[in-house]
């Protein structure tokens, strides 16, 4: 009996190291040491044995199912490093290749601008009303106190759809639509910034698809000294310096008095430079008080409230932030000017 379990254990050891894959290896593994494997049968049949047979009988089949336990075990770890080894040099990476570079991407100039005025603005307490880009005639012009003659009318500046509808030409519809959305509560204190459309030729300082930001208050006893206090803070906040506010009489329909805004220029502090003409200051806005009739437009009594708007071009502050000579670069897509702004 002990000579057939030394057979059986030379034949199980043979066929353990013949076993190539992982699959030979658990067949043989089943084969001997599986609920109905063969091993597994001699120890079901040791009670069959004569009671002196038994103990030396069940230790040497326990010997042995241990012993094949360890082989299997230990064939099995050759066979993994075997496949492992086969798969590095199937899947070897050869390092002096050049590896693969992901291109990181950056916000677009007027993207930050925006962001970063919408940040210094909500800081004094504006909130974002976001208005839509096609517009009506009497929203666009007549709630604006823009009479029926006006040039701003004029087929040759504004992008008509139909003979009541048209592309925004200025994002101060934005501020009908907001008063009259609030309906007159108190205070009123927004920005607009979209898109706004013009039929303008296209040169290094006009495009007919621009940006623009709008800024509206209302409020009791509202003056234009806090006017000036809410530019003066966003000029000098935005390019980071000791600019100088002047405020220029001017006239807008939607403003009475009205004002143009100029800051004192970022590239020559003031100075005089090629850039600025040699005043010593760049024009960035328009401004002034709500017109009376604009108030009532929007849903307010002027004899009651008072308010204040201002506008500028974004791309006007972004150029002169950023050193841009040309608004076509601002919408050319090109990635090598984009990708000069990633990270600052």
């Amino acid at each position: 009996m002990e000579h057939n379990l030394a057979e059986m254990e030379v034949r199980i050891l043979q066929q353990i190291i013949e076993a190539s894959t992982a699959g030979e290896l658990e067949h043989v593994r089943i084969k001997y040491l599986g609920r109905k494997g063969e091993i597994s049968a001699l120890l079901k049949n040791i009670g069959n044995l004569a009671p002196e047979q038994r103990p030396a009988f069940g230790a040497a089949v326990n010997a042995l199912r241990n012993k094949v336990s360890e082989m299997i075990a230990s064939r099995k770890d050759e066979l993994d490093r075997e496949a492992l080894e086969q798969s590095l040099l199937r899947d070897a990476i050869d390092v002096s290749l050049p590896g693969e570079y992901f291109e990181v991407g950056g916000l677009h100039p007027l993207t930050k601008s925006l962001r970063e005025i919408t940040s210094i603005l909500s800081g004094m307490g504006f909130t974002v009303y976001e208005s839509r880009e096609t517009e009506t005639d009497e929203m666009n012009f007549v709630k604006l106190n823009i009479a029926q003659g006006h040039p701003a009318r004029d087929m040759q500046e504004t992008f008509y759809l139909t003979e009541t509808t048209l592309m925004r030409t200025h994002t101060s519809p934005g501020q009908i639509r907001g008063m009259l959305a609030l309906e007159g509560r108190l205070p009123v204190r927004f920005i607009v910034p979209g898109r706004v459309y013009r039929r303008d030729p296209t040169d290094a300082s006009h495009h007919p698809v621009f940006f623009q930001v709008e800024g509206l208050a209302i409020d009791v006893d509202v003056t234009f000294k806090q006017l000036r206090g809410v530019i003066s803070t966003l000029m000098n906040r935005f390019f980071g310096q000791d600019v100088r506010i002047r405020l220029r009489p001017s006239y807008f329909p939607f403003t009475e008095p009205s004002c143009e805004v100029d800051i004192s220029c970022v590239f020559c502090r003031g100075e005089g430079c090629s850039v600025c003409g040699g005043s010593g200051y760049l024009e960035v806005a328009g401004a002034g008080m709500v017109h009376p009739q604009v108030l009532l437009n929007g849903g307010y009594d002027p004899d009651k409230v008072s308010g204040f708007a201002f506008g500028f071009g974004l791309d006007r502050l972004a150029m002169l932030k950023y050193g841009i000579d040309d608004i076509r670069l601002l919408y050319g897509n090109d990635k090598r000017f984009l990708s000069q702004f990633r990270g600052l």
